[in-house]
């Protein structure tokens, strides 16, 4: 059984005339996205900013109140459950947050931001238990235990993501959910934050929701990626594969914006025209084709293409997709 299932999930915002009118529209931020994870799997999602990654994350937290649509953690469907259950369930999950400044209360002690979660759910039998346990969580994250008295301006980025970290594992979740954990920092910190997040995991038998808008990244930590487009979801592969032979044109042109060390190895530019459709009125047909340069009228603008199975594990939502 997997660890997660994620049924046809959508979160739609309303879009209102003034500040009590009634909506006039409505934002439709993720529309309509199904995915599973395995215990102790890396699923990575990608996609340009604003197309809808981190309110899929927080959706499937549960910190946004999903429109429509089921997500089962371990057997047990979160969508239905609020206040005392919903937060005796997040043991089991946890987020990573994208900036490592605005994710931690500056006026916090590195042992009251460590040591919340383990208030919150009783973890610890008292004062003694909670320093060793909150030395333990620190040394696991590469921290020195002697640092639990300090405060976050003290820190670099690269060390308060460790905070984070360290704060996500004080519960012992079974799930991470990495929110661009990485896209604030400096490359060789990059770097340093992945390989942690690697060995964690290899540890702890954690699964890993990885969200990123650069594919390299992605494609090094995780087993299969997701490509993500205005609210749903176009290309989803092992990840060595979609990243040798991507499916979708939409992949394509994100792999071929990745810098390449070796000028011979350079993917050929695709460069794709326009910008990106409003998700208050995504285009009809294929929500791609105003962009895509391989659209054929007047099917793409008409007919929108489902996630279909080209292959073992590889799936497309393109009309002309192929491997």
């Amino acid at each position: 059984m997997n660890l997660l299932e994620v049924e046809q999930l959508a979160v739609h915002y309303p879009v209102r005339s003034g500040v009590v009118g009634q909506a006039k529209a409505h934002l439709k931020a993720v529309d309509g996205v199904s995915f599973s994870l395995a215990a102790g799997e890396t699923l990575g999602l990608v996609g340009e900013s604003g197309c809808g990654k981190s309110t899929l994350a927080r959706a499937v937290v549960r910190l946004v109140r999903p429109t429509a649509g089921r997500v089962v953690f371990a057997g047990e469907e979160l969508t239905k459950l609020d206040g005392a259950a919903l937060r005796a369930r997040r043991r089991g999950f946890q987020m990573i947050f994208q900036d490592p400044y605005g994710s931690i209360d500056p006026r916090f002690s590195v042992a009251d931001i460590v040591g919340e979660p383990l208030d919150i759910h009783r973890l610890s039998s008292g004062k003694a238990d909670r320093r060793e346990r909150i030395a333990g969580l620190l040394e696991a994250v590469g921290l020195e235990p002697a640092y639990a008295e300090r405060y976050p301006h003290e820190f670099s980025g690269g060390q308060r993501q460790r905070l984070g970290i360290a704060r996500a594992l004080a519960v012992e979740p079974r799930l991470l959910v990495c929110d661009e954990p990485v896209s604030a920092l400096d490359v060789s910190v990059q770097a340093q934050i992945i390989n942690l997040l690697q060995d964690l995991q290899a540890q702890r038998g954690l699964a890993c929701l990885f969200i990123a808008h650069d594919l390299a990244v992605v494609g090094h930590i995780s087993r299969r990626v997701m490509v993500m487009y205005l609210g749903q979801i176009v290309e989803m592969a092992p990840a060595q594969a979609l990243i040798a032979t991507p499916a979708h044109p939409y992949t394509r042109a994100l792999l071929a914006a990745v810098p390449e060390l070796a000028p011979e190895a350079k993917r050929p530019p695709m460069v794709l025209a326009g910008e990106v459709p409003s998700p208050t009125a995504p285009p009809a047909g294929c929500r791609f084709h105003p962009r895509c340069p391989l659209a054929q009228l007047p099917r793409c603008a008409s007919e929108a293409p489902t996630l279909r199975e080209l292959a073992p594990g590889r799936w497309a939502a393109c009309h002309f997709a192929q491997v």
